[in-house]
């Protein structure tokens, strides 16, 4: 019995760099997000009644990237190497770093709306493909498809009210 709790310890140990992976992964995404903020543009844009203060998306954002990190890490210890799943999860991370981009870098609604429905599909793919792997890993996803799923309705919104 000891030797197992001793076996236990060094696999978790041996998964530690793999989460620093994914840690940097989801950080380096969320910095060139950062970079391209809302600023005098988008405080000049007709929005609807239902636009959240922009101080919610700062604490949002930060526990979907805590998910999204934790996602991805789960089916990499379970599957040990790049799945489909997985492959969605990279794919989402890319699209959700280019929307900031579109949006606020480069005043490109219509961009980023085209951005943000490929990212809600790559979200939808993962929940679905990941859930063999790691049923966590699919659920903590479910949060992120619904905020993605607002913000594209937010985004479609803000396209339409400005002929953008």
């Amino acid at each position: 019995m000891r030797l197992r709790s001793m076996t236990t310890l060094v696999h978790r140990r041996a998964q530690l760099p793999s989460l620093a992976v994914f840690i940097a992964l989801v950080a380096a995404i969320a910095l060139f997000g950062a970079q391209f903020s809302p600023g005098t543009w988008h405080q000049q844009l007709a929005k609807p009644s239902w636009n959240p203060p922009n101080a919610v998306f700062g604490p949002v954002w930060t526990v979907l990237y805590v998910a999204i990190c934790i996602a991805g890490w789960l089916v990499w210890r379970a599957a040990g190497r790049m799945v489909l799943s997985l492959q969605f999860w990279l794919a989402q991370l890319v699209l959700n770093g280019l929307w900031s981009f579109l949006f606020f870098g480069l005043h490109r609604p219509d961009l980023a709306l085209v951005d943000i429905c490929l990212l809600l599909a790559m979200i939808f793919a993962f929940i679905v493909t990941a859930r063999r792997r790691s049923v966590v890993a699919s659920w903590l996803f479910v949060p992120y498809a619904a905020w993605v799923g607002f913000a594209t309705a937010l985004n479609f919104s803000i396209w339409r009210l400005n002929g953008l």
